[in-house]
């Protein structure tokens, strides 16, 4: 058995960190709870793949980061951790494939799923290695975490998981928060800019903004696209943006710090955000900060929930609404302006804090309702939770734990709003067979099986 001072408290297994060169959204939700666990004062540990950008081993906001193993050896890795340290609750980052922490666990254990990967897996994987990964993730994995509470990020999302056959009362859904945007020295740009933000993979589909330059070159001169980001596919890119003939209108900017990240946010006109997939979309709030609309697929999930069609931005169904809702932005400033502003108010009812306690919350339940949970120091984990799940304890934009204000001071009016009535942390499926039901939060759920929800920001 481990030492009592350095046991583990929460852990945190996951693919990728922040750090890693394909991070992204869904890394920075999780190191923003593990620090705010951490800020309560809980002994919080992240495991993850290692690479050539961070130490092996490094503690960051309060919480120790483990890096071991690679793309797919991290499994085996993680599991024997695990197993050797035995933490006191463990949260799985289920990024397609399982970790099966239940198997070795000894202690409750939460599945944490930003978005499901049906479309992806054939994208990376091929045709059969696809239909494996897709067997893992929708077979494999329910039948896994079949006793195990799921935190999903989007409503869209936990629908999906429901489809699976995870319990609908099993399926917390806390948003994603947004960190406040820094001071910029950059100004709206004179000519029409466009700008891509993201890893550089398949399912990302960048190629499909490259197609709208390609398309509404002739009509707008001046037009350029910035592509931001790195990733394996970069060098297909270049390749798509040569045949489509705009090398000359696209800067591939690749990875950007924080700082200059921003920057060619407010410079742009029209963000785009062609992803097959996305649990949430945070570059789409990123985007808004700065009151750029979005425009992007109401078939990639989150990106219903993040962007608020008609007012924050614009859905669409295919490429060639893509190119016309770019085209209609582009052309009236008036529309564009209006949506940009809708898209700031909107980016500022998301916070970390409010995240936070209702990732809390569902932590909490894990502990009190689990058989598994008989550690001495269990009451002191859950009492520790329990204060951020009432909101005694924050995170802040940073991600130091702090009192909350960080990430606050940048609400408008409708965030503090929301903030007081705790409205969207937690919010939670009821009923095992899925009838439409109002449940805990501003959003209403209908039945899963027809897909449809609606939100009260609609």
């Amino acid at each position: 058995m481990p030492n009592r001072s350095t046991t583990i408290d929460v852990l945190f297994v996951n693919w990728r960190d922040a750090t890693h060169p394909e991070g992204g959204g869904s890394e920075r939700y999780v190191h923003r709870m593990a620090e705010g666990l951490a800020g309560a004062g809980l002994h919080v540990t992240l495991f993850c793949a290692a690479h050539g950008r961070a130490p092996a081993e490094e503690t960051v906001n309060g919480v120790r980061v483990v890096r071991r193993g690679g793309r797919m050896t991290v499994y085996p890795q993680a599991l024997a951790f695990v197993r050797r340290h035995r933490p006191r609750l463990v949260v799985d980052v289920q990024n397609g494939l399982p970790f099966a922490s239940t198997l070795v666990a000894g202690a409750p254990v939460v599945n944490l799923v930003h978005h499901v990967h049906r479309e992806q897996w054939p994208m990376v994987f091929g045709r059969v290695g696809g239909a494996v990964g897709w067997w893992l993730e929708s077979v494999v994995a329910p039948r896994l975490y079949r006793r195990s509470p799921y935190v999903a990020v989007s409503h869209a999302t936990a629908i999906e998981l429901a489809g699976l056959g995870v319990d609908a009362e099993r399926i917390t859904v806390v948003p994603n928060g947004i960190d406040p945007a820094p001071a910029v020295a950059a100004t709206r740009s004179p000519l029409p800019r466009l700008v891509v933000l993201g890893r550089l993979v398949p399912h990302k589909r960048v190629e499909h903004a490259l197609e709208v330059v390609a398309r509404l070159r002739d009509r707008w001169p001046g037009l350029r696209l910035s592509v931001v980001g790195e990733g394996w596919w970069e060098d297909e890119l270049r390749a798509s943006a040569e045949r489509s003939g705009v090398t000359d209108l696209v800067d591939f900017e690749g990875f950007v710090d924080e700082q200059a990240k921003h920057e060619l946010l407010a410079g742009a006109w029209v963000h785009l955000c062609p992803s097959v997939k996305e649990g949430w979309g945070l570059v789409v709030s990123e985007a808004g900060h700065h009151e750029v609309p979005t425009v992007g697929y109401r078939s990639a999930g989150g990106l219903r929930e993040s962007v608020v069609d008609g007012r924050t931005g614009v859905l669409v169904d295919d490429l060639d609404e893509m190119t016309a809702a770019v085209e209609g932005l582009l052309s009236d400033r008036a529309a564009r302006t209006e949506m940009g502003r809708e898209a700031a108010r909107h980016a500022a009812t998301f916070t970390w804090s409010a995240s936070l306690r209702g990732f809390a919350g569902v932590l909490v339940a894990a502990l009190r309702g689990s058989a598994l949970a008989v550690d001495e120091d269990v009451d002191r984990v859950a009492a520790l939770l329990e204060l951020l799940d009432g909101g005694a304890v924050g995170v802040d934009g940073s991600g130091d734990a702090g009192d909350g204000d960080g990430a606050d001071r940048n609400a408008t009016g409708a965030g503090q709003e929301q903030e007081k009535q705790g409205l969207h942390p937690g919010i939670l499926f009821r009923g095992k067979r899925r009838r439409s039901a109002t449940v805990e939060g501003n959003f209403v759920i209908h039945n899963p099986d027809t897909a449809a929800v609606s939100s009260a920001h609609r």
